[in-house]
């Protein structure tokens, strides 16, 4: 039987305006060195963006397997090809520039389980796109990470955050002293891989309480559905840390969210809480891998990422929802208003 012809990411001719952002992900933000090895994971709908991070790889000279998914696999996934967990298995870094589809998070979650196992420096690209490479790709993420790291220092120390925002969010973060605060701003360590483009920290809840209006975006597949929902947002009201009712004017995004989020008995439990630090971005433009980066406060149901954060439960589900132009006060002080951050020097 004929082995399959497997696509040649080098050979892809892609547009020069991508070569600064994939600059970014290479040399600043993953520092891949010459004597490491990379493993590259991209498909079809992302192989342009894929050639340009491949190019920078090979002016860095280091080794490196790019590999396209639907060569491997039939889509949507049922979980991780082979070819790619035994090419990790050898890498120092790895690369995750693809576009998702509809019930692929347990291949997702497998990819993270060898990057955490093996503490590989990992950059996830998902749902990469033109003008997130054209925007938040090309951020000074040095510059992000400084914030970050002045935002990191007053909540760690914090028992309660809230937000609110003109288009009704009104909610409580109080915060569990045994979960830790996780920087991902764009510089990708060892301790923890990041998506890019980067510019968040975040942690696990004690407990969320209080109202979401959801008028950025919602995450998951979802985002590709629905979009930017500035004009038909989505309202979650939540109770103990759990999703007690959601509702909008449409009613198909009402419905979606609802099941996704009733998957296993933690889908409806707050497993994240953030707040946007990329201060190059100027709105939201209905992508989850940029908008979640937006400067605020953004939430997730589901799985809590107890293995950084320290929280003790599970769920195999993850949907990040993001809202716009909040003001935030950490125990009391006022650290963002209308969106802009109040602790820049």
């Amino acid at each position: 039987m004929a082995q399959p012809v497997l696509t040649d990411i080098t050979r892809i001719e892609f547009d020069p305006q991508f070569s600064p952002g994939a600059y970014n992900a290479v040399n600043t933000c993953l520092r891949i060195l010459p004597s490491e090895k990379v493993t590259l994971i991209t498909d079809n709908a992302c192989r342009e963006i894929a050639a340009s991070i491949a190019q920078e790889l090979a002016k860095v000279g280091c080794m490196f397997k790019a590999m396209v998914l639907e060569d491997l696999s039939p889509r949507p996934l049922a979980g991780l090809p082979r070819e790619i967990a035994e090419d990790m298995e050898t890498s120092d870094v790895s690369i995750f520039a693809v576009r998702v589809q509809t019930n692929e998070l347990k291949s997702r979650m497998e990819m993270t389980s060898i990057v955490n196992r093996r503490r590989m420096r990992h950059a996830h690209m998902v749902n990469i796109n033109r003008q997130i490479m054209l925007e938040g790709m090309r951020a000074d993420f040095n510059h992000v990470d400084a914030l970050s790291s002045k935002v990191m220092e007053i909540v760690s120390r914090a028992k309660e955050i809230t937000g609110k925002t003109p288009a009704g969010c009104d909610f409580t973060g109080a915060l569990n002293p045994d979960y830790r605060w996780i920087k991902t701003s764009g510089i990708i360590s060892r301790d923890k891989w990041g998506n890019l483009p980067g510019g968040e920290i975040f942690t696990s809840p004690g407990e969320v309480n209080g109202v979401y209006v959801v008028d950025g975006v919602v995450g998951d597949y979802l985002c590709d559905k629905y979009g930017d929902l500035q004009y038909r947002p989505l309202t979650i009201r939540m109770q103990a840390n759990r999703i007690t009712e959601v509702f909008s004017e449409n009613k198909a995004l009402e419905q979606d969210f609802w099941s996704y989020t009733h998957t296993d008995e933690n889908s409806d439990r707050v497993g994240e809480f953030a707040i946007g630090t990329n201060i190059e971005l100027t709105n939201i433009i209905g992508q989850i891998l940029q908008d979640e980066k937006y400067p605020g406060i953004h939430i997730a149901f589901g799985n809590p990422y107890g293995e950084h954060t320290g929280a003790r439960w599970h769920s195999g589900t993850h949907i990040d929802v993001v809202g716009r132009n909040f003001d935030i006060w950490v125990d009391g002080r006022q650290i963002m208003q209308k969106g802009q951050f109040l602790i820049e020097d």
